[in-house]
């Protein structure tokens, strides 16, 4: 990886709770972890009332006789600290450690990730823990992590919360008259003459409700503050340990906490990946993407997945034959540098006791998820450090942003449906289905080096931003924009003048109004000279009146009173073309779209194939390696045409037309990169 994690191979494993088991049944896992390959385990996340019996009294020995076990198999370790669920002294000590919920009820002790990341006496104790960790184990020579706490993103409205969100808007805005401008708190009389007039959104405070701009700022606050509850630890386990890396995962759930932030004073992103049984490929696929983008590009964590089924989905299905490893290469193709699993061992008791693991209740090695788990943990070491540190190579950008997604979902209006990461996927499945490799943006990230950006639904307007994409656009680039962008500042205050804002001159349009669908209301995309793409699409969701100015009009609506006004163009400016799209097309006319963009820009997929294959391309200065997944029930035809491909799992040379059994993966290099 392209940090300092010191080993040549992928890292492979998981979360292990060796605190619930005798010494018999920790040795049978060792036994078991080198039959299946695991060559790294996290421990002891859960582990803070057993390390810690009571104030400032530390337990140890257990933990060590441990370490030295997995030490003496060469199986490494992420220490982490145990501070995501606090021992019930500390609780009934400190009620202040104690959150309280969004309906102002003080909560009780014994829910993991629930503390107060405010509360100074947390703090403190998490300190301390980290520091006696810290000090014992910063020589342990199979320490290659720390991973600080678990799943952040409690919110809090407790008196703390209170005082410390006043000093946070202080900070931000200086003066109330500043506060009162950008929050336009004249609307509703909501004018405030004093910060200690400001109270948190909760559900006592009925207003709050109704004030978007309020709401995003405690988001973003509670982004700081748990920022700052991070490095807590984070700090003193540098100060012991400057060569070890330090990280949290970040719960598959990604919308609480803005991860662009949290993840800067992180030395990798690392995230539980948990798809649906019913997601299509294509959106685990963009999760990827999006860790990924957290480190602008750099390899990241699959800190948890399931080895089988989950416990807390409302229908836990177990996996498919073969479905574990398509979901673990999925991860590896997209960047990752590290595959690991919860749990190692299943859980006799509690809430996760029906949880898939590596060790099922039978405590067997023949089981189906067992004998797979087994079989990529043998790929991996044969893959070695192949594919370590290793860029995707992608030539269109997909911007995102957490607080475009948390002021557009906060809006009232234009709809109630608005889910601002299922818009962003519905363009992002349409180049995946075209096998077009794509990097997630940051609004701050290097656009110079892409040939298409599509920026869904981008709201709110950053600073620079709009200046940016439009010397992108002049410099020859592509930029696809859509329905709901350039409307609002930061603060959530819509522009004057007409929409789209600061984009207007580039886009060459103004748009008027926008029509709200209700969910069984569809119109017509209607396309007469576009070849390639000429037809009538469904479209639905939001509908914009739009006005051309010096843009050329692509498509217009097909019914409705605005029947034949435009609902998609493009305008030329400088060397470059700005595309915008009025309404939400069906998937059929992204796919077409986007193939036709692609191909107007000189960007082909690496390898072209039927709709199942996923195809991930990795590059570093082993070469190139590409990731062929089957993600379907069934076989199905890939045509490397005359290239020649080594299989770097079975050592054949693959070439012309081959056949992919159901939820088969392919790992290959092309054989000119062998010969150079």
């Amino acid at each position: 990886m392209e940090n300092n994690l010191k080993v040549p191979f992928i890292l492979y494993g998981g979360d292990y709770n060796p605190d619930q088991w005798d010494d018999k049944t920790i040795d049978r896992d060792m036994e078991l972890f080198k039959k299946a390959g695991i060559n790294l385990v996290t421990l002891p996340v859960f582990s803070w009332a057993k390390l810690e019996p009571e104030e400032g009294v530390y337990s140890f020995e257990w933990l060590d006789r441990i370490l030295d076990k997995l030490w003496k198999n060469r199986i490494y370790v992420f220490l982490a600290t145990p501070t995501t669920a606090q021992p019930a002294w500390m609780s009934r000590k400190y009620p202040e450690v104690l959150p309280v919920d969004i309906a102002g009820r003080k909560r009780t002790h014994g829910m993991r990730v629930f503390f107060c990341v405010n509360s100074e006496k947390y703090r403190e104790r998490a300190a301390a823990i980290a520091e006696a960790m810290a000090k014992r184990y910063k020589d342990y020579p199979g320490l290659l992590g720390w991973h600080v706490a678990n799943e952040y993103g409690t919110y809090c409205y407790c008196d703390n919360c209170q005082k410390k969100f006043r000093e946070w808007l202080k900070r931000r805005y200086g003066t109330t008259d500043n506060l009162n401008e950008k929050w336009n708190t004249a609307f509703w009389g909501r004018t405030v003459y004093s910060f200690d007039e400001i109270y948190l959104p909760t559900e006592k405070n009925d207003d709050y409700r109704f004030f978007p701009a309020v709401q995003l700022d405690y988001m973003r606050f509670m982004t700081d503050s748990t920022k700052e509850c991070f490095l807590n630890e984070a700090s003193v386990l540098r100060k012991y340990t400057p060569e070890i890396p330090v990280f949290s995962n970040i719960s598959g759930f990604i919308k609480k906490l803005n991860q662009f932030e949290m993840t800067e004073v992180m030395d990798y992103a690392a995230w539980d990946n948990y798809p649906s049984p019913k997601d299509d490929p294509s959106f685990p696929a963009m999760k990827h993407d999006i860790m990924r983008a957290l480190k602008d590009g750099k390899s990241y964590i699959i800190a948890e997945q399931s080895p089988n089924q989950q416990n807390w989905q409302p229908y836990n299905k177990i996996k498919r034959p073969g479905q574990v490893r398509t979901i673990a290469y999925q991860g590896i193709g997209h960047g990752a540098d590290a595959c690991l699993f919860f749990q190692m061992r299943q859980s006799v008791g509690g809430q996760e006791k029906f949880h898939g693991a590596v060790i099922s209740h039978a405590d067997r090695d023949d089981t189906r998820i067992f004998r797979e788990i087994s079989q990529i943990g043998k790929e991996l070491k044969g893959l070695g450090d192949r594919v370590l540190g290793a860029r995707v190579p992608a030539k269109v950008g997909i911007l995102f942003d957490w607080d475009n997604w948390w002021v557009l979902e906060l809006c009232s209006g234009p709809t109630q449906d608005m889910d601002y990461l299922n818009q962003v996927h519905h363009y992002y499945k349409a180049f995946f289905e075209n096998h077009i490799s794509v990097d997630i943006l940051k609004v701050t990230s290097d656009f110079g080096k892409y040939r298409v950006i599509v920026a869904p639904l981008l709201y709110m307007m950053k600073e620079g931003v709009a200046e940016r994409l439009e010397k992108f656009v002049k410099c020859g680039g592509t930029l696809i924009t859509t329905y709901m962008s350039g409307l609002a500042d930061e603060n959530d205050r819509c522009i004057f003048g007409a929409y789209p804002g600061k984009l207007r001159k580039m886009l060459g349009i103004w748009v008027e109004e926008t029509d709200a669908m209700y969910p069984d209301e569809t119109n017509q995309m209607v396309i007469r000279e576009w070849k390639g793409v000429n037809g009538t699409y469904v479209c639905g969701f939001l509908c914009d009146q739009i006005h051309t100015e010096s843009a050329k009009t692509l498509a217009v609506y097909g019914k409705d009173f605005y029947e034949g006004s435009p609902c998609m163009t493009v305008n030329e400016y400088g060397k470059g073309k700005a595309y915008y799209i009025g309404t939400c097309p069906e998937a059929a006319f992204l796919r077409k779209f986007t193939d036709q963009i692609c191909e107007n820009n000189g960007i082909v997929p690496y390898i072209d194939a039927e709709d199942n294959i996923e195809v991930c391309v990795r590059e570093n200065e082993k070469g190139t390696t590409v990731f062929l997944i089957n993600h379907a029930e069934e076989d199905t035809i890939v045509n490397l045409d005359d290239r020649a491909f080594y299989d770097l799992l079975t050592g054949k040379t693959l070439t012309g037309r081959i056949t992919m059994g159901k939820r088969e993966v392919l790992i290959l290099a092309p054989c000119e990169a062998d010969d150079e």
